[in-house]
């Protein structure tokens, strides 16, 4: 049912236990799975087939479809679909290095999209993006999890050969609605784009839930908030960027539909996943925003915070000034100094002493500076 790969050169992938600036891990070549798509009902292709078996098996008759996924693609698998598409070098090398920003582009007749799909870590409160390119031609689609990781995060390389074809969550994703299948390999194109935009929803879930807890670490003056504010709102924005750079590629996808004469389902289908979107784009923005009002509140209240700080400071620093400053006059040690030499006159300076700072805290706290 797959077709392994039998290259020499190992299968190098994005550790999936680190989102960004990761190393590379070794790890052993994985198979990629191939799906003949015939009339809307998919069956895995014949052992040991290839991409080229794939193509004219698609290229043979109108309601024929093939799919080829590759759950952690490496080079040589990667220039033996380019060769058997005939792909444009400039395509090649995107598919090659990955790393690249959502886009769509058309080279011919092919169809070529990034996307980028997202999941939400609450223990680390951070948003891990994976990253898919999808080809599309007449009669062939193929889609390559370049961080060998679904959208859930499952691990690329977790393929079991001799698995159910309807047991595994990323074939149940691409190929479970048979009568969208049967319009073409762009049904697959948007079953993806649709299960990546319902992805947005639980991450927007986690984001709403650490700023609930932000807002209260805030009014109970933790002072290890505000370096939590800016993390977050690190991740809005990345999440912010997600979503907008999604939203031009639908764009560019429905500017299409009359040029490459989509099916009106397809299009009512787009038009959902679309709305769905609109309303994550939407929610993000107002997510940034209440981040940075977050923010400004923080700092108003530790700047009220300083400011009965250095009232009290300053409270203190005038009461113990009025003692100094009698001390210090008498004991500048002149021979002539009123009551330097009667009897009372310590005990009446320690007095006055005492209670001009009495005198002092009295006032500074009738004032609320104590």
């Amino acid at each position: 049912m797959f077709a392994r790969r039998t290259e020499a050169t190992p299968n190098r992938r994005i550790d999936p236990r680190r989102r960004r600036g990761g190393g590379q891990v070794e790890t052993a070549p994985t198979p990629h799975l191939t799906r003949y798509v015939t009339d809307g009902c998919p069956v895995p292709a014949p052992s040991g087939a290839t991409v080229a078996d794939g193509l004219r098996f698609a290229d043979a008759a109108p309601d024929r479809m093939t799919m080829f996924f590759y759950p952690a693609p490496t080079p040589a698998a990667t220039t033996e679909l380019a060769d058997a598409w005939g792909l444009h070098p400039l395509l090649v090398e995107d598919l090659l290095h990955a790393h690249q920003r959502p886009k769509l582009d058309r080279y011919g007749d092919v169809l070529f999209l990034v996307v980028r799909s997202a999941r939400y870590i609450d223990d680390v409160e951070e948003v891990d993006f994976a990253e898919f390119h999808l080809l599309v031609r007449p009669g062939a689609v193929a889609v390559l999890c370049q961080d060998a990781r679904w959208i859930d995060g499952t691990d690329g390389t977790n393929f079991d050969e001799n698995e159910v074809m309807s047991s595994d969550r990323r074939e149940r994703t691409l190929l479970a609605d048979e009568n969208l299948l049967r319009l073409g390999p762009e049904a697959v194109v948007y079953r993806l784009l649709d299960a990546i935009v319902d992805g947005y929803s639980p991450v927007l879930q986690g984001l709403a839930i650490d700023m609930e807890q932000i807002e209260r670490q805030v009014f109970s003056g933790d002072a290890a908030v505000a370096e939590r504010i800016y993390r977050l709102s690190q991740e809005v924005i990345d999440m912010q960027h997600a979503a907008s750079s999604m939203t031009e590629v639908l764009h560019g996808l429905r500017k299409g539909f009359g040029k490459y004469d989509i099916p009106d389902e397809l299009q009512v289908y787009l038009e959902d996943v679309s709305d769905h979107l609109t309303r994550a784009t939407s929610k993000v923005g107002e997510y940034r925003d209440a981040l940075s009002q977050i923010l400004t509140v923080n700092s108003t209240l530790v700047a009220q915070r300083q400011n009965e700080d250095m009232k009290k400071i300053s409270g203190w620093a005038a009461i113990l000034f009025a003692p100094t400053l009698i001390a210090a006059v008498y004991g500048m040690n002149f021979d002539v100094m009123p009551e330097l030499h009667w009897a009372f006159g310590y005990p009446m300076a320690v007095i006055l002493m005492v209670g001009f700072a009495a005198l002092l805290y009295w006032i500074f706290k009738r004032r609320k500076w104590m």
